[in-house]
């Protein structure tokens, strides 16, 4: 790689659990030196290109481990071109995509296929799921730790039907699994036995409310309990995905550093934004799967983020099109758009004295490249890829459908107001996007792992 050099000036660099006035330069793609206060006078600079980014704070860029960009087979609703716009235009640039695709992502080959795509399209970096199901164990045991973010197992359905509910199945993934194994969490016999009786109550007419009591605390509960049970008899590297109630916190320990830890734990931004009290007026484009709960469980979320208990921030991005969503509660599909938001909401609720900046980094950047061990990013450090994003913490701004780049052309956060916003978004010293304009010709890098 033979980029131009550059250097950003004047920031205020978050990184490290600390924040400091600095200055960074890049060569090749990387970061080659990261440096406290101003530039000495006689600093030589010529070569480099000068980024002059007084009165913004420098990131280094987000890692997504949960996303569904719908590629292949669902991309009317979204691609892996659109959505890696739409995360960098957010300041996410690498992602971990999901195998409940179409096909779904059950074979070596499969898999294969879907990074020889991205290298061609996407402008983040990138890795994918290989995924589990009751009949594919011979190819779940040939993924290589190196180059494959994990493997995903189905413990509850969700798009795609990818259930995994055979013990046996279960017991052998769980034992012979070569790398991180993530897990969506959600007793089935308990879902459907709610989805029976609340389907006998309603009409087509039902409030998209009564989605937390078919995919309840229990439903949760039950099924991560199983997961933590299944992992410390195996001893496997075990992620739990997209946590949603305060009951599930008394599972996961934070006495270990994240390096010590084998079950780790992420929560997703719609879980600590929104509670039950917004499906009166959001409805079904905040119906995802788990459910959004009780406040007091949003509550709960936000702080074993802040005692370690839960070690990543992640999005869950998974689009649907508007007329899907438009559907009644009980024909609408689960999920939504995320990607370009994830980043602003938590700056805002740092803004909002609920967490600090240091914390959303932490969470956001350093504790998925630690946790699944990826090589090189997510902080910013000599040698690293030059992976970073600018924001200006006080430029306000709010959501409408004109400035969403998901294709499927809406966003859950409509009509909120943002205080922060993101300027200017680097992948691997490339800049792919400013100001929201994405550079078209930038593409990211398939993420290895030190494993």
């Amino acid at each position: 790689m033979n980029l131009p050099k550059k250097v950003i000036i004047g920031a205020s660099i978050v990184n490290e659990n600390r924040t400091f006035f600095g200055w960074v330069t890049i060569e090749n793609g990387l970061i080659t030196s990261v440096n406290e206060g101003s530039p000495d006078a006689h600093q030589d600079f010529s070569g480099f290109e000068l980024i002059d980014a007084k009165g913004l704070t420098l990131l280094p860029g987000v890692i997504d481990d949960q996303v569904h960009f719908r590629d292949p087979g669902l991309t009317y609703k979204g691609d892996l071109s659109t959505e890696s716009k739409a995360a960098v235009a957010g300041g996410v640039t690498s992602f971990m995509d999901m195998p409940n695709t179409i096909p779904n992502c059950l074979t070596q080959e499969l898999l294969e296929e879907k990074y020889k795509h991205a290298a061609g399209v996407s402008s983040a970096n990138y890795s994918f799921y290989m995924g589990a199901s009751n009949d594919n164990l011979d190819e779940v045991v040939k993924t290589n730790p190196a180059n494959v973010c994990g493997i995903k197992v189905f413990m509850g359905s969700s798009t795609g039907n990818m259930l995994v509910d055979k013990e046996e199945t279960l017991n052998g993934i769980f034992k012979l699994a070569p790398t991180l194994v993530a897990v969506h969490c959600e007793d089935e016999a308990t879902i459907l036995k709610n989805q029976v009786e609340y389907a006998a109550r309603y009409d087509e007419k039902a409030p998209t409310s009564i989605h937390p009591e078919i995919r309840s605390e229990e439903a949760c509960y039950l099924s991560s309990a199983k997961a933590v049970k299944l992992a410390k008899k195996n001893g496997t590297r075990l992620h739990i995905l997209h946590l949603s109630t305060g009951r599930e916190m008394e599972l996961f320990d934070n006495k270990l550093p994240l390096s010590e830890k084998k079950i780790t734990a992420e929560v997703c931004v719609h879980h600590l934004w929104f509670s039950d009290a917004d499906y009166d007026v959001k409805g079904n484009m905040i119906k995802w799967n788990p459910a959004i709960k009780k406040a007091s469980d949003r509550e709960a979320l936000l702080q074993a983020v802040m005692e370690n208990k839960i070690d990543v921030i992640a999005t869950d991005h998974a689009p649907h099109t508007l007329e899907e969503k438009e559907r009644p509660y009980f024909k609408a599909p689960s999920g939504g758009p995320m990607v370009q938001h994830s980043l602003v909401a938590m700056l805002e609720l740092a803004r909002q004295g609920k967490i600090s900046i240091e914390k959303v980094v932490t969470m956001m950047c350093h504790h998925p490249a630690e946790l699944f061990r990826v090589n090189n990013r997510g902080y910013i450090r000599k040698g690293y890829a030059a992976d970073l994003v600018l924001v200006d913490l006080n430029r306000p701004w709010t959501v409408t459908k004109n400035n969403v780049l998901y294709k499927c052309g809406w966003s859950p956060m409509e009509d909120i107001r943002f205080h922060a916003q993101v300027v200017s978004t680097f992948v691997n010293g490339q800049l792919a996007c400013q100001n929201g304009e994405v550079n078209p010709m930038v593409r990211g890098e398939r993420l290895t792992f030190n494993r």
